[in-house]
């Protein structure tokens, strides 16, 4: 499993490339900041069920878990160490 500090970079390239979003470092606030708003919110949990293979559920959509990079790294961490990853598509 990759630390966080990959994670984290991962996360943000995921950003650039998908979302089309340059995120500033990796403890911006996404949202409180205006970067990420609703709608691109749904895209990039779509996008990173995908990349890393994990399934969200509606207890993970805690919105804080998603506020900076680094959180949502530490948060994609440990769905993927508890084993909440789907096979591969």
């Amino acid at each position: 499993m990759p630390d966080s500090n990959t994670l984290a970079q991962q996360i943000s390239a995921l950003f650039a490339e998908k979302m089309h979003l340059q995120v500033p470092s990796l403890d911006t606030d996404l949202i409180n900041t205006g970067l990420v708003d609703s709608l691109m919110f749904v895209g990039f949990l779509a996008q990173l069920e995908q990349e890393f293979g994990i399934q969200l559920s509606l207890q993970d959509l805690e919105l804080d878990r998603f506020r900076t990079v680094t959180r949502i790294a530490a948060f994609v961490a440990t769905k993927v160490q508890n084993g909440t990853r789907v096979l591969p598509r």
